[in-house]
């Protein structure tokens, strides 16, 4: 799993910020992300696969992707942080990620990762009793927090934040697929085995991690799907329920959203995770069984 989870974690949480080596990527000059529409005669949504996190002025817009942004009504995105209340987000985080009884965090990875655990910890400056009344998800997620923060990455560069800012300048709505916690609640009920995957992940080693990000934000910003399929989802593999929970229920879920939508007039922009709309579980897919019309934009 490893590394992967870096991955997972984009592909699947639109809502948590991760924070070392800066991250160095340059954008391609002429960058193209992924994006497509489910049209009908009068409705029209847009798909587009984001990064939550990106490099400061990292340049990723194309002149395809600003029209239909232009065009579109309203943005939905995976959920919605009321900015003016974060200590909401923060209620709904403990209140599904503390437990009693539980053992100690560094119970919770194999021997030959805790002196790992043990340097994670120190550098997060959490006290290990705090993260031992955390469940093992949400261990993962204080600790993935320090693992980023010298990347130079940001929620504040990321595509949805960008959008969001855009769409509310111009007096357009934003709506959002799920709630905080809905969205916490899916890694919440993983099993115990694939949340120790996402612990023993989030202290990988930093320079692994970058190679990783670098790869996966290159085939995203030239729109190279089957890349993304490979690079970004192909880890879930290995773990059937990070699989079904994070990636094809909550893909489901959204299908039909969609569907539903779709007898609504109007041109709308959804934006959720990139690998969300890679390989054979992505969300086109699953409105295409659905008898809808997914055509590639860009």
């Amino acid at each position: 799993m490893a590394v992967g989870w870096w991955k997972k974690g984009l592909a699947a949480l639109g809502l948590l910020g991760f924070g070392g080596t800066a991250v160095e990527a340059r954008a391609p000059a002429n960058p193209k992300p992924a994006l497509w529409k489910v049209a009908d005669k009068d409705t029209t949504i847009y798909l587009f696969g984001t990064i939550h996190l990106l490099p400061k002025d990292y340049a990723w817009r194309s002149p395809a992707f600003d029209a239909a942004t232009q065009r579109s009504q309203s943005l939905v995105v995976e959920t919605r942080i009321d900015e003016a209340n974060p200590g909401a987000l923060a209620g709904t985080m403990m209140r599904l990620a503390l437990s009693p009884n539980l053992p100690p965090v560094e119970q919770r990875v194999a021997p030959a990762k805790r002196a790992a655990l043990a340097t994670a910890i120190a550098k997060s400056g959490v006290p290990a009793v705090a993260l031992n009344r955390m469940e093992t998800w949400a261990a993962a997620f204080t600790l993935l927090g320090t693992q980023f923060r010298g990347m130079s990455l940001s929620q504040e560069d990321g595509v949805e934040t960008v959008l969001k800012k855009s769409f509310t300048a111009a007096g357009k709505p934003i709506g959002e697929l799920e709630t905080n916690a809905e969205q916490l609640g899916f890694f919440d009920v993983l099993p115990e085995a694939a949340q120790r995957s996402l612990l023993e992940g989030a202290i990988e080693r930093p320079e692994a991690v970058k190679v990783q990000f670098d790869a996966m934000l290159a085939a995203w910003a030239r729109g190279d799907v089957d890349a993304i399929a490979r690079t970004f989802n192909a880890d879930m593999g290995a773990d059937p329920a990070l699989r079904e929970v994070l990636l094809k229920r909550r893909n489901a879920n959204w299908a039909r959203w969609i569907e539903q939508r779709m007898s609504q007039p109007g041109e709308v922009m959804v934006a959720v995770g990139a690998g969300h709309l890679a390989g054979s579980d992505s969300l086109q897919t699953m409105l295409m069984k659905r008898g809808l019309k997914v055509t590639r934009v860009q």
